[in-house]
């Protein structure tokens, strides 16, 4: 018992530094500043870029990466470099949560509670989830409150006060609690009954589950954070349609949601399945970005569609569930050592799930750059096929400078393989001038300057 105020002791120190950070002058935000612009209009080809008999994608692309004001290129490397860093405090704060939750068998003490309200198991399951949840969001909320609001204002990325922010949060909080609730009574049930096996026909749970969540999300989850409306600009969702048409896509409305109400980021997605599908641009896009990015991003994003990045990505993570079979191990080597002391001894107790997310932790954190590789070349062949869908080279190269105001546009290659889950922002504007050059034909080319003429200026 005597461990237990110093385990306290501990988290609080951890607590108060992530508050210190986040709080710092003026709640975090005082020395807020919008995101820097670059100083020339980047809807404008430089003329490196442009396509002559002399084009080169390595000068064009340079051309375009020079139009990046150097004070935005230390802002968002800043920005972006920090975020190494929270991959790191994320896992160690989480971890030390619920090695809280086990040490001081606050989580027996839940399932207690539980089991003396009700003698229904599942019951007593979803009760216990309610409670783990308002101890962790509770707990985690230091490190919550820098990542998300205090830490997005610092660098011009977010746009909320803190009223609609928190807002936003408890919306969250109420969201997951359903969703929850319903993934670990049905998770837990399995266990009971297939004690043997369970990690396998709970891997297939989760890819069920993890399915009508991506189903569902557009239509009733999404509008829950955000307005979303149909999008009536002809202008706009024309060249959308006709692209979404050419590439097997079969819909005839384009969305728009109110992203600005939140954050500065510009961004697009197709998602959904069947009749929930939808094509959907946040208003950022529409307000900053050209006729010819919009083209470009949606070209990306019906890529991910028409590839089927979605249920591989589902496929991806079941695999990596089945072949965990160190989580069943783990579990059992860890109940059986600590177990007494955290008064847990079955898998099948409710009151294991902070050992079950420790351990599956420590597998997301030790395997990030294996996921993120795996994301990074899905984004590279959506890249790909957003050019050959678009044909906007340009208006590709203008996104990437856009969506290098919160990320690195030049990393080294180690750094790139750990911590990137996109190609940056250079390989990505190498890669449109790259198809440029093997496509001028499509692009009316500038007339070249003959000496004489050259001479005369």
């Amino acid at each position: 018992m005597q461990r237990h105020p110093r385990g306290l002791l501990l988290f609080a120190v951890l607590a108060a530094l992530v508050l210190s950070l986040a709080l710092g002058p003026g709640l975090g935000v005082a020395h807020a500043q919008p995101a820097i612009q670059p100083t020339v209009d980047i809807t404008q080809v430089p003329p490196a870029a442009q396509p002559s008999d002399h084009f080169d994608a390595d000068v064009a692309t340079e051309a375009y990466m020079a139009m990046i004001p150097p004070a935005a290129k230390t802002r968002s490397d800043a920005y972006f470099e920090g975020g190494y860093w929270l991959i790191l405090w994320d896992f160690i704060y989480a971890s030390a949560i619920m090695l809280l939750l086990l040490n001081l068998r606050w989580s027996a003490k839940m399932r207690d509670l539980a089991a003396r309200i009700t003698r229904f198991r599942w019951l007593q399951t979803l009760l216990y989830w309610v409670q783990y949840l308002i101890i962790t969001t509770i707990l985690g909320f230091p490190l919550e409150y820098y990542e998300n609001y205090a830490r997005e204002h610092k660098y011009g990325m977010a746009t909320q006060t803190f009223g609609p922010w928190m807002g936003d949060e408890l919306k969250g909080f109420l969201v997951s609690l359903v969703l929850g609730a319903i993934t670990v009574v049905i998770l837990f049930a399995i266990v009971r009954r297939l004690a043997r096996t369970w990690w396998i026909w709970g891997a297939a749970a989760a890819l069920v589950l993890t399915t009508i969540g991506i189903a569902i999300a557009p239509v009733y989850i999404i509008p829950i954070f955000n307005k979303v409306q149909r999008l009536n600009d002809p202008k706009v969702t024309g060249p959308i349609l006709r692209m979404a048409h050419a590439n097997g896509i079969s819909t005839n409305d384009v969305y728009e949601i109110d992203a600005s109400r939140q954050t500065t980021r510009m961004s697009a997605n197709v998602s959904g399945f069947g009749n929930t599908m939808r094509i959907t641009l946040n208003d950022n896009l529409l307000r900053r970005g050209s006729p010819e990015e919009i083209q470009a991003v949606m070209g990306h994003e019906m890529g991910h569609y028409v590839l089927n990045h979605i249920p591989k990505d589902i496929l991806f993570l079941a695999i990596i569930d089945v072949l965990s079979v160190y989580l069943f191990y783990g579990l059992q080597w860890a109940l059986a050592r600590w177990g007494d002391r955290w008064q847990i001894h079955d898998v099948a107790d409710p009151a294991v799930l902070p050992l079950v997310f420790l351990l599956a932790g420590i597998l997301f954190f030790v395997l990030t750059p294996i996921m993120n590789t795996q994301t990074r070349t899905e984004e590279k062949e959506a890249d790909m096929f957003g050019l050959n869908a678009s044909r906007q080279p340009d208006g590709f190269a203008q996104a990437a400078i856009h969506l290098g105001e919160y990320r690195k546009m030049r990393p080294g290659k180690l750094e790139e393989f750990i911590f990137f889950d996109h190609p940056s922002g250079y390989n990505r504007i190498h890669s449109a001038m790259l198809w440029k050059g093997a496509n001028l034909e499509l692009f009316e080319k500038q007339p070249c300057e003959s000496p004489a003429s050259s001479s005369t200026q």
